[in-house]
């Protein structure tokens, strides 16, 4: 026993350094992250934002993301709404998306968000980002991205309603704030039709076929240096072929804008009221969006005519509708298989 003893007594060691080293499995980051690699955007990192809770950005964004890394090489990492207590994707929670201090170094940010009220350190990431003088895009509810109920934070100035002169962040920095629907909810869809004159558009190369679902919101006029790209045509139903209502003219859904921060940086922006998650069927849209990244980080001369869109793995989103997420999902659930 004396002699086994040493032999033991080390392999006891041995496999107790071994538990040391490998320590409890470190818990998931509750963000998603697409390392991309080989292709244009090698080197880049694009960061989404997913927080509404009506036309489910929470699928619409990974979805995006994943065409960004896999088609074109960015690297892309995508932010949620996520549960406190469970951890879990939920875009009813308001106040929390954790990882904005990713956008600390990221290269673009990609906003899908809706009525938010974070706290001063998470939303500080995005202000500052918004300062930064690098390249932004808006989607959908984006013009509506925050809204704070109380008047404390030095961020209520952002809100959809705000009083402030520069009329709120989404009117400040996309163009536009909430200015209602004009076409029918969820009866009447959108063709978008490339603005005259705006033909040669990087943004909308390849781009001869956007229709979607989402009813084409209404605008005032937009704020700052605007440049329509595409108008949404109101269709009288919800299928391509529907005709357009002749009673209501198009209007712009998508823009470009050049836009200066507090700081004097001057940012590319891009702006669609397009979104709706089942938008991103069309191929059209999907290829003005990735268009819009290649633009907005100065790249528009590796724009291909067409550029690759395929979409990733399976997509399927819920139907739209407030509290219509898919429940118990968790952002380890989007992670490439």
């Amino acid at each position: 026993m004396d002699r086994i003893a040493p032999t033991l007594l080390a392999a006891a060691v041995v496999t107790a350094g071994l538990c040391l080293v490998a320590g409890p499995a470190r818990a998931a980051d509750p963000w998603v992250t697409y390392e991309g690699g080989d292709g244009p955007g090698k080197g880049k990192h694009v960061v989404f934002l997913a927080g509404d809770d009506e036309y489910r950005s929470e699928e619409l964004q990974p979805q995006f993301a994943k065409i960004a890394a896999v088609r074109h090489g960015f690297k892309a990492t995508v932010l949620f709404a996520i549960n406190k207590e469970t951890g879990e994707i939920d875009p009813a929670t308001l106040d929390n998306m954790p990882g904005l201090h990713l956008l600390d170094k990221a290269d673009m940010m990609v906003v899908f968000l809706r009525f938010r009220q974070l706290p001063d350190g998470q939303m500080k990431h995005i202000i500052d980002f918004t300062n930064s003088g690098k390249p932004m895009m808006g989607l959908r509810t984006s013009t509506h991205a925050f809204n704070y109920k109380k008047s404390d934070s030095p961020y209520a100035k952002h809100s959809f309603r705000s009083k402030d002169p520069k009329g709120g962040w989404g009117r400040w920095v996309l163009g536009e704030t909430w200015a209602g629907h004009f076409g029918a909810h969820k009866r009447e869809s959108t063709r978008g039709l490339i603005v005259k004159g705006q033909e040669s558009h990087p943004i909308v190369r390849g781009c001869d076929d956007i229709w979607g679902p989402s009813d084409v919101y209404g605008i005032t006029t937009l704020e700052g240096e605007c440049t329509p790209l595409i108008l949404g045509q109101v269709l009288t139903g919800m299928d391509p072929k529907d005709g357009p209502n002749t009673k209501k003219e198009p209007v712009p859904v998508a823009w470009a804008k050049a836009f200066k921060g507090e700081t004097g940086n001057t940012s590319r922006v891009f702006n669609t009221t397009m979104g709706h998650a089942h938008d991103f069927k069309s191929e059209g849209f999907r290829r003005l969006c990735i268009n819009a990244i290649y633009w907005g980080l100065g790249m528009e001369g590796r724009i291909p005519e067409k550029a690759n869109v395929d979409l990733v793995g399976e997509y399927d989103p819920a139907p739209i509708g407030m509290k219509g997420h898919k429940k118990g999902l968790k952002p380890d659930g989007y992670r490439l298989k």
